[in-house]
């Protein structure tokens, strides 16, 4: 049985298991799969995902999805809208199950069942749910993640053909932003690493895709009067420099995850019909100084409320994309920041998951 961390986020599903040092981070993003007319495999797995999931909690049971970087680029696309819930989300659950099935093949953790040449992954996973939703929603998304569901890839490179069971035999719940925390504060063996982070007060801003969080940990306990989430994130502001882009320029990004590929290499200049090329940086400046703006006066109204808070550290895929804007925008308040923060949950559910495990004896 196989340990892993996976944070279920609205832009992409990360996953690490325990002893593999390297996250795998796939978008969450699906399109309808069909036959594809293959002039040239690609040279990776992850960039042709091409499956069949099979799972009692789906509500669409064995349909075909391109997942991922195949996804990103096709016009049927579709990536997760503020109105979502990833506890409930059918496509979350698909990305999910896939990148488990994945991990395992990737990390010689699958074995063979003997019975219709399907393989198995036995797992019990660290996950977590926004600080709004866990309360609500976190005993039906484990419902959800535990059970029996088969993964099937199709034209995937090296795995044509492969059919994976993902065994969830547990799954463990526990809060974003609280998780990546609790990674600050400890070792792999789960000893102390930093005393002020594990016995202090601290504040967390840990921005994503569609939800902020602003969980306030003392003492390595969540407080549940001072901790809250926004029902906002990166996409509201990533969707309207999309559009922006496109009435300005005539330049049409296919999907969130392709503008964030961009962003993440600082490459700004998008192609104009004929050979003429133009800069999409003043768009983004726009935006991204509006959400810093935001972010920074929803940290200031937490931390007046909660003056007792010692330090506040803003994480996350979105804190990673607005680092330089927020920290503009702070003014003369000192916030955190990690490197590499966007993975800091998942290596905290993982932490998080072997804790649970060491203290309960599990059949």
């Amino acid at each position: 049985m196989k340990l892993a961390g996976i944070d279920i986020g609205n832009d992409s599903i990360k996953v690490v298991l325990d002893g593999v040092r390297d996250p795998l981070t796939v978008p969450n993003i699906v399109a309808p799969g069909f036959e594809r007319h293959i002039l040239q495999e690609e040279d990776s797995p992850l960039k042709a995902l091409d499956v069949v999931v099979h799972s009692p909690r789906l509500s669409r049971n064995n349909q075909r999805y391109f997942v991922g970087l195949l996804a990103m680029e096709n016009e049927d696309s579709v990536e997760l809208e503020e109105t979502d819930n990833k506890a409930v989300s059918d496509q979350s659950l698909i990305v999910a199950l896939t990148a488990l099935a994945y991990a395992a093949i990737v990390s010689q953790s699958v074995t063979n069942t003997g019975y219709n040449n399907t393989e198995e992954a036995e797992y019990v996973i660290g996950t977590g749910l926004p600080v709004r939703t866990y309360s609500y929603y976190n005993k039906t998304f484990e419902d959800r993640l535990v059970g029996e569901h088969e993964v099937t890839f199709l034209s995937t490179p090296n795995m044509r053909n492969r059919k994976v069971k993902v065994s969830i035999r547990r799954a463990i719940v526990s809060i974003e932003g609280a998780a990546a925390l609790f990674h600050m504060a400890t070792h792999d063996s789960l000893q102390v690493k930093d005393e002020e982070l594990y016995n202090g007060c601290i504040g967390i801003c840990e921005m994503g895709a569609l939800t902020t969080d602003f969980p306030v940990v003392n003492k390595m306990s969540i407080d549940n009067q001072f901790s809250t989430g926004e029902q906002i994130g990166l996409a509201t502001y990533l969707d309207n420099i999309i559009r922006d882009v496109e009435d300005q320029y005539g330049y049409r990004f296919p999907s969130r995850a392709k503008l964030v590929q961009r962003i993440k290499r600082n490459d700004f200049n998008i192609r104009r019909m004929g050979e003429g090329q133009s800069t999409i940086k003043p768009v983004i400046d726009m935006y991204f100084n509006r959400a810093a703006s935001k972010i920074v006066d929803l940290i200031k109204k937490r931390w007046k409320k909660h003056p007792d808070i010692q330090c506040f550290y803003v994480i996350g895929g979105g804190a990673a994309a607005l680092k330089p804007y927020i920290i503009d925008a702070a003014g003369p308040i000192k916030l955190r920041f990690v490197d590499d923060s966007e993975m800091l949950n998942v290596q905290g559910y993982l932490k998080l998951a072997k804790s649970k495990m060491n203290q309960t004896s599990f059949v």
